[in-house]
């Protein structure tokens, strides 16, 4: 069995409307950090919601496999328990329901089984430890009255807590000042092992500052258009993508 993330010549389309994915191919194998950048409109966000399971979109054509299995018949809740893990750009605010308890009912469905009291508060301690985060943020209601920079804090809390295979990061630098956008690679970056893969959905390179991937991918009008290592993002960040278009023209 392949333990990876693999997506198969994915075209996809918003319900009733434009083309966007237009021939996806990429295989996220356990153990790395992949990131995928390109310019507004590429369809990069839009991957990362069609992986996770958001029904707004039409599947044209193509797979996607979680350890060698076709996910594309399942709902959001089942991709969570096969170990998929979407952190949202804009996460929603859920008021009336507790940060605690939704982590605790998302982690005994991630398991499905009963969590201890005991387990899950020493998860809960160990990720707030690395969070450089007070407890009081546990009894506060989810993302309710949060700032930008709280909530992408918290999308890294319930990866930590949640502990999923295979995370994708969509924008979660969007907004941040330099210090929140350390404490978040800080909890990524303690994440990383054999068993866990991330990819990383960013318009700039300074997040990959400190989260080091082992793979940057480009995409431009739907498509993978060119990958490589850390060195890609700095060429990105220097010249643009103005290059990178011109291989969509020129077909190269």
């Amino acid at each position: 069995m392949a333990n990876q993330l693999e997506i198969r010549n994915l075209y996809a389309s918003i319900e009733g409307g434009e083309q966007i994915l237009k021939g996806v191919n990429l295989v996220v194998p356990r153990g790395q950090v992949h990131a995928i950048m390109g310019p507004n409109g590429a369809g990069k966000s839009t991957l990362g919601k069609i992986i996770a399971g958001d029904p707004s979109y039409t599947i044209e054509k193509g797979e996607i496999l979680v350890d060698g299995e076709n996910i594309m018949e399942m709902e959001p809740d089942e991709r969570a328990r096969k170990g998929l893990f979407l952190a949202f750009q804009y996460p929603v605010e859920v008021p009336g329901v507790t940060n605690a308890n939704f982590l605790r009912l998302a982690l005994q469905a991630r398991k499905g089984e009963e969590v201890s009291v005991m387990e899950f508060y020493n998860k809960l301690q160990k990720a707030l430890e690395v969070l450089e985060w007070d407890e009081s943020i546990l009894t506060r209601y989810l993302n309710d009255g949060f700032s930008g920079g709280e909530k992408k804090r918290n999308e890294i809390l319930q990866l930590m807590v949640l502990e999923p295979t295979y995370a994708i990061l969509d924008e979660t630098d969007s907004g941040l000042d330099i210090d929140a956008l350390k404490v978040v690679a800080k909890g990524v970056n303690a994440m990383r092992s054999p068993n866990f893969a991330a990819l990383i959905i960013t318009h700039y390179q300074r997040l990959l500052n400190y989260i080091i991937p082992d793979v940057v991918h480009v995409m431009v009008d739907g498509r993978i258009v060119t990958s490589g290592g850390p060195e890609l993002a700095l060429k990105l960040e220097a010249e643009g993508y103005e290059w990178v278009k011109e291989l969509v023209v020129t077909g190269s």
